[in-house]
């Protein structure tokens, strides 16, 4: 279909704008993807689809258009974290010290990165695997490499600088085949939305209100786990743990993240295996999070 016709349904207006069907957003994406489109014209078809808002089908159709340019690569017994591109602006990343504690359980962990995304400036995790050595059970997937057509929009996305609804879809493409994963939410409106959108792609999916937008757990927030279309909900609270860690409010430096993750505090390792625990937990590998973090502590 003319592109034109994308950009007008979701540009003008209450009155004139409507929804894409499925295979219409496929369509669109797949324009998009191979840039057959001008630069212009893929910028004000995503503002203008963020303002209308997204629907779960247009969504999902943008993504099964993604599906045909990823290029996948297995990772066995693994849970891929769905983080944000835009990156953490102020608190370290935790996976490192999550991943250390979990090789003894033979649990891998898909980790996936590229160039900074609109639009929060934070540090992102290719800068992080990029700077550390990385634990045999961490699989790092660079999108340069495995969708080079999306990597490929960075340019035309930080112009428009701007979150958009790629920075929905974006966050688990699926590139290891995993059979588990676990993405951050920051509001429950958005619970529903994500469980439609994602988790017919895997056996048991999680959302955890993380730290920052990711799935990383920092102070007392809740889990979902959507296994079997049956959602489950839990209240996780650090202090029940006896951890005590403060979350920082000030903007942290790369070189300040780093040094966090190569000489953690006790608290922080306190943290680290809790986020463990609950991976363990989500990925079927223990029956509750306390009995996963009393073994890990064992």
């Amino acid at each position: 279909m003319d592109f034109f016709k994308y950009i007008h349904a979701v540009g003008t207006g209450k009155k004139g704008n409507r929804d894409l069907s499925f295979d219409e957003s496929k369509d669109m994406m797949t324009q998009v993807l191979n840039q057959s489109v001008h630069s212009e014209q893929i910028a004000a078809f995503l503002l203008g689809w963020r303002l209308k808002p997204e629907t779960v089908e247009e969504f999902r159709g943008a993504l099964s258009a993604c599906d045909a340019y990823i290029t996948q690569k297995e990772v066995v017994n693994s849970l891929e974290l769905g983080y944000p591109f835009d990156g953490k602006a102020k608190n370290p990343y935790i996976f490192p010290l999550v991943a250390k504690i979990l090789q003894e359980s033979k649990l891998n962990l898909v980790i996936i990165g590229d160039e900074k995304q609109p639009a929060k400036g934070g540090i992102t995790t290719k800068e992080i695997c990029t700077e550390i050595e990385l634990t045999p059970n961490t699989h790092y997937f660079d999108r340069a490499n495995f969708f080079k057509e999306m990597h490929q929009l960075t340019e035309i996305r930080n112009r428009l600088g701007l979150r958009t609804g790629f920075n929905t879809i974006e966050k688990l493409p699926h590139v290891a085949r995993s059979e588990y994963a676990i993405t951050g939410i920051f509001h429950k409106p958005y619970l529903k939305k994500y469980i439609e959108i994602f988790s017919d792609r895997y056996k048991s999916f999680a959302l955890i209100q993380g730290n920052e937008g990711t799935p990383e757990l920092f102070s007392k927030g809740r889990l979902w786990i959507f296994q079997e279309k049956e959602l489950q909900e839990f209240i996780i609270d650090p202090e029940y743990y006896g951890i005590h860690y403060k979350k920082s409010w000030e903007t942290i430096s790369l070189e300040d993240s780093l040094d966090q993750i190569k000489n953690p505090s006790d608290e922080y390792m306190k943290l680290a295996k809790l986020n463990a625990a609950i991976y363990l937990f989500v990925t079927g590998n223990a029956t509750s999070i306390n009995e996963a973090y009393e073994k890990l502590n064992g």
